[in-house]
């Protein structure tokens, strides 16, 4: 395969990897074939040691414009349907329970699933023309797997909204909203996410990992429950070979060097 032809692009410098979804003549619509090959380099990324971050880009104009619907009106089974939806919800829990945080790109447009997508990363990264939305209703089709992804970035209302009006917001009021960390110019954006990687990857990546396992659990849990789990994670982490460098290294005022244990 050439490179024009993958489904999914691969690159990796400094402990980052990117992962390119690369249909842009189909605005990086999420085939089944793409979700399959996705949640293959999730996977074989999350046993890694030595990937420590994970970067979602997008080819061409779109960040990626959701499910591919010519290829769901093609089908027409629930059969399919239900194998779709089920490959999507894998790969946005893998995101989640991966070790590694998860930045996505945005530079273009991110609709329903795509928008999923982004709701899905544990931090995005936007370019000022980047644009979001469930548009799955004004094909009489409510975004209702996105909305799982949405409602726990953004608050009830402001997810309503997009889910029954389709209505496409700017990047300026995703930010607002609390669905991307980030809003910069289109020629700053590849820097912006450089400077947030860098700012992650040389952590501990032991430190990193039980902290985003503990982080989305316990989003889950009532308060008390949530606060066993969090102590119980520091303690363990406490009695870590890292965490005892990286309070030496603080002490000794040099940088720390991890173990990964």
């Amino acid at each position: 395969m050439t490179e024009e032809t993958l489904l999914l692009r691969e690159d990796r410098a400094d402990g980052t990897t990117v992962l390119t979804l690369n249909r842009p003549a189909q605005f990086n619509a999420l085939s089944l074939s793409l979700l399959g090959e996705l949640q293959v380099a999730l996977d074989d990324i999350a046993a890694s040691k030595d990937r420590r971050l994970l970067v979602i880009a997008g080819a061409g104009k779109a960040f990626c414009a959701g499910h591919d619907l010519r290829e769901m009106r093609a089908a027409g089974e629930k059969s399919f349907m239900q194998k779709l939806f089920k490959a999507m919800a894998k790969v946005c829990l893998t995101l989640q329970q991966m070790p590694q945080p998860v930045i996505a790109r945005i530079h273009g447009v991110a609709t329903a699933a795509g928008c999923q997508l982004v709701a899905a990363c544990d931090l995005a990264v936007a370019a000022d023309v980047a644009r979001f939305g469930t548009s799955g209703i004004n094909v009489g089709l409510f975004c209702t797997s996105p909305g799982v992804a949405l409602s726990r970035n953004v608050g009830r209302k402001a997810a309503m909204e997009m889910l029954l009006t389709g209505r496409l917001i700017d990047a300026p009021t995703a930010l607002a909203q609390g669905l991307v960390n980030r809003v910069v110019a289109a020629e700053r954006l590849d820097e912006e996410v450089a400077a947030l990687a860098a700012a992650i990857v040389d952590k501990s990546p032991l430190a990193v990992a039980l902290g985003k396992r503990a982080f989305y659990a316990q989003l889950e849990m009532g308060a008390e429950a949530a606060y066993q789990l969090a102590g119980e994670t520091m303690a363990c982490n406490m009695m870590s070979a890292d965490a005892c460098e990286g309070i030496d290294a603080f002490s000794e005022k040099r940088p720390p060097v991890w173990k990964g244990c």
